[in-house]
Formats: C-alpha cells, structure tokens, sequence
C-alpha cells in the first residue's frame, strides 16, 4: 500500500522490522546474560544487576510452578512499580501462564469482577492491600495470595521509616499466615529450577489488559507474546540514536497500563537499559532523579510535563541529560511540548495507541519532522487509514475525518470470552479503533475526537458506564449519566447527572461517598447535579452528548 507517511521513514528509524519470534521471557533471558554487570533496577537506593535481577525471576517461577501455576492460568498482578512487579511479570511468563493486569487503587468491587472475569487463582500484591484481598478472596477463584512489601527492596533504615508510616496510616504491614498465603521473599529463596515451558509467541497469551467499553464493566484484552515483543522492538526502533546498554529510563508511567509496560518496562529490559522505579509521581521527587541518575529517556504523559515545567523552582535541577520522551494517554499540548522542550533540550513527541494494540501505533518521528498537535506516523509494519463512519469500508479522503483503523503485528488476539465484540472491532485484519481522526497530504494524522464518551483524569481512562453502574447500586437512583468536563489540574474531572426515584432523598455528599466505596478515586465524581430528567433520544438513549454539550457553554 503506497502512503505519503512511507517518505518519513528516512531518520534512521525502519520502515519494517525483523522481529524476534521467541517468548518474551526468553529475549529477557538473553539481554540479561549480555548486560549482566549491568544495573537493571534502580528502586529506592537499592541497585539490583541483569545477573541478580534473573535469578530472582528463575527462583520465582520455579516457586510459582511448585505452587501449582500451569501454562495458561491467569496470575494478577495488582503492584505499583517495584522490583516485585518486574520479577513476577517475567516468571509468570516464563511458565506460560498468563498476567492479570490489576490497578493497585481498585476497591473490592472493581477487584472482585477482574478476579473473577479472568478466573485468575493467584494473586501478587501488597500487605497494605489485604484488606481488599481478604473482601473479595470468598467471592472468587482465588487460591494463592502471596504478599510483599515495598520495604523489602529499601535499605534497613528507608524501609523501616515506610514500615512505620504505613502504621500509623492503619495499614497493615506484616504477612499473615494462613492456607494458601505466601511470602514474596520466601518464594525467592527456592532454588534455581524452572521449568522448560514450550510457549508459541504468535498464539499463546502473556497479558490481560483490562479495557473498557460499552458493557459497562471492563473486559480483558488478550495479547501474546509476539504483540508484546512486537511492540517493544518498534518503540526501541523509533529512537535513532538509541545507546544499548547505556542508557537509563525514568518509569514513573505505571506498568500495570499496557503504555508503561512497553514503553518503560519492556523497552528497559530489551535494551539492557537501567531502569529507575518510581511507585507513585511526585513532581519534586521525578526532577531530582532525572538529575540524579542522568536519565535519558523519559516516557510520560501530558499531566507528568505540565506538572514539571510548572514547578516552582524546577530551573535549579539539571535535566539536560533527557534526550527524548514519547507522551502518550492524552493529547499533548503543544505549549507544554515547546516550554518542556526549552527547559530540557530534549526532543518531546506526542504517540497513540490503545490497549487493544500492545498499545502504540503511531507517534512523531524523534529525529524527522514533527508536527505539533499530531499524533505522527505509523510504526513500523503498521498501516492505517481513515474509513466512513457509518460502514467503515469506504476510504476517506486527505483531511477528512473518519474513524481510525490499523492494522499490524501488535494488534490484539481477541478479547477474553468476547467473540462477539472481538468480531466487532477485528474486521478484516483491521483494528477499529472507535477514535474519529484524520490525516493530512503528508501522511500525519490527527485526533479528531475521543471515543466518545470516554473521560481521562490524569491521564487515567474512565469509562461512563462502569461509574454508572455503580450509581444503579444505589437505591435512590432512578437514572444517571456520567460525563467528563474541563478541569485544569486532572484535564476532565467526572461530573453525575441523577434523576432520584420519586419520593426517595439522596443528598450529592452522600452519593458521592457511595462511589468511594466501590470506585478508585479517580473514577469517583467530583460533583454531581440532580435532575428531573435526562436528555434522551427517541428510543429512550441518553444523550451524553447534550450534556458535555451544556457543560462546555458553562465554560465559556
């Protein structure tokens, strides 16, 4: 297929790609026994070296396998970033089972349906997290818990101080002992004995990623080993003057987001990168890093580099050392882009992606023309184009907006136990990304809309639906619809319209309270607006639209 973007393919990065056709785990394996001396984790002053880092995943999956973990189980994974993560991602791999991708700030209630929609029976997560563990273990298939702790991988002193504060926070901080719970660190003393899995990288799945959708709740995006290796190799290729082996990456994007995975993560440990964990963004304590250990990779998010070029005082920190970043999850200001660009002097382009494709697809070359308020190229081998909304068939002309579908090795394999919406998005070797865009004589393409309810706080995905069923759960609620609005901090903050059942009474502290105890924070709405009635169409279908539609008049 000849497109205009094929003539961009001219800085040092391919065109196409020979990609490795082995298990994750295994490429692992080998830029481990390559970089051995190498650091590979940076995590609260602690050093951890290739050599070290891959003996900690060979003990654990030989532990995991004495457990019972089979080729094909699901293992949730619900950690922030951290030695642990890293270490139980690569293990589970490495036996052919399959992770679960779990956001540690999820309630019970979210928990419970990812638990119980993949029919994982293991779980890796934090001691302070029991509490929802314990909630939820009865009500699904869980069989193994094993908790850690984040002061496990801190000197005595820095671990002992975090110990304390989570006291005094009144969450727990030791390992129970019970049937079926373990300890992370026990695991790791097992010997060095993995099994020897055959594992098909093209059919065989590493990783659910949870996504949402119009069903309300979230459903698992199945991707193998190839789309994950793939994906990473195609990130790894966009950066032309990329060191091996020399250089460090800032991952303060969270790993359990398929975009942290790849571009952080996985990027690191296939390039034999030094990667430096952050658990949680802190602004002041991200520019002292980058200062400190000389990063020179940075992938983000716009809200990351807002919140960095808006720092008080971030011109006596030295962040010249950063040579590119990649922002991803929302569109990216182009003021932010040129002011981050000033007070680096590194190269910031802005990406997309989606989780049902590893999940990036497109960003702006490093070294090539970049144009501010795009979202780029293609990657390698990924092709794309802009088809009629209403059949999806016809090819739309240059500068004319439609929706945006691509095709390439890192699209998903379906969703988990979804035929029905798999056939609904994988049309003809095309993804169909939802999202309306359109692409100009030179081959950029530009974001036109997101689909079209969706609300990102923070850089975070919420979804409509799943908020509003947690509103149905209520027993005042007759309906509700919940939009995203402008907000200057979060970039949209989630905003409920509720009718209440005649005669019932709800005030909006009390309902937004209700959200609390089921929804992480960031879903939570921030203010809610009582109504007699929504707008709706003919058949009875709110329209969120006349609602973002009021909501930004009141903007004006």
């Amino acid at each position: 297929m000849n497109r205009p973007w094929y003539r961009f393919y001219d800085e040092g990065v391919p065109r196409s790609i020979d990609y490795p056709e082995v298990p994750l785990p295994q490429l692992v394996e080998e830029k481990a026994k390559e970089h051995a001396r190498n650091i590979a984790i940076h995590f609260m002053k602690t050093d951890i070296t290739y050599e070290e880092f891959q003996k900690s995943i060979d003990r654990m999956a030989t532990a995991l396998y004495d457990l019972g973990v089979r080729k094909g189980d699901r293992v949730a994974l619900m950690l922030p970033n951290s030695p642990q993560f890293m270490i139980s991602f690569y293990a589970v791999l490495k036996l052919g089972a399959i992770v679960v991708q779990t956001n540690p700030l999820y309630m019970p209630y979210e928990l419970e349906h990812i638990l119980k929609d993949s029919g994982a029976e293991t779980i890796i997560t934090l001691a302070i997290l029991r509490p929802k563990v314990e909630e939820v273990k009865d009500k699904t298939p869980l069989k193994r818990v094993i908790y850690t702790s984040l002061a496990e991988y801190m000197p005595t002193l820095l671990g002992l101080g975090y110990k304390l504060r989570m006291k005094i926070k009144g969450l727990p901080t030791g390992i129970p002992e019970g049937k079926g719970i373990y300890a992370f660190q026990d695991l790791l003393k097992y010997p060095i004995n993995p099994p020897d899995v055959a594992i098909d990288p093209k059919e065989d799945v590493a990783l659910f990623q949870y996504t949402g959708g119009t069903t309300g709740f979230p459903k698992a995006v199945m991707l193998t080993h190839y789309n994950l290796v793939v994906n990473a190799y195609q990130t790894i290729h966009w950066f032309p003057n990329l060191e091996w082996g020399k250089e460090t990456i800032l991952a303060v994007l969270p790993f359990f987001h398929v975009y942290g995975m790849t571009v952080a993560m996985n990027f690191s440990t296939l390039t034999g990168s030094k990667i430096i964990l952050v658990p949680r963004f802190n602004v002041k304590q991200v520019v002292k890093l980058i200062e400190k250990h000389r990063v020179t990779l940075f992938p983000g998010a716009p809200k990351i580099y807002i919140d960095i070029i808006n720092m008080p005082d971030v011109g006596k920190y030295d962040l010249s050392s950063v040579k590119a970043c990649i922002s991803g999850s929302a569109p990216l200001p182009v003021k932010v882009k040129e002011e981050f660009e000033r007070l680096t002097g590194a190269k910031l382009v802005e990406g997309y992606g989606l989780s049902e494709a590893s999940p990036v697809t497109h960003a702006n070359p490093i070294m090539g023309l970049n144009k501010a308020g795009s979202i780029g190229i293609p990657f390698p081998d990924t092709d794309a184009k802009i088809v009629d909304v209403e059949t999806g068939e016809k090819e739309m002309p240059v500068g004319e907006p439609g929706e945006l579908i691509v095709k390439g090795p890192q699209v998903m394999k379906g969703y988990w136990n979804r035929p029905e919406e798999t056939a609904r998005v994988l049309r003809n070797g095309w993804l169909y990304t939802g999202d309306i865009a359109k692409m100009d004589e030179d081959g950029y393409f530009y974001i036109v809309d997101r689909k079209k309810d969706m609300i990102i706080v923070s850089g975070y995905n919420v979804y409509p639906r799943e908020v509003e069923e947690v509103f149905f759960h209520h027993p005042a609620v007759k309906e509700v619809a919940v939009v995203g609005v402008p907000d200057p901090k979060t970039g949209e903050r989630v905003k409920a319209f509720v009718v209440l059942k005649e005669g019932a009474t709800a005030t909006e502290e009390e309902l937004i309270e209700f959200c609390r105890q089921k929804l992480a924070k960031y879903k939570c709405p921030k203010e809610i607006e009582f109504r007699d009635e929504l707008p709706k169409t003919f058949i009875g279908k709110v329209l969120r639209r006349k609602l973002r539609e009021e909501e930004e008049k009141k903007q004006r």
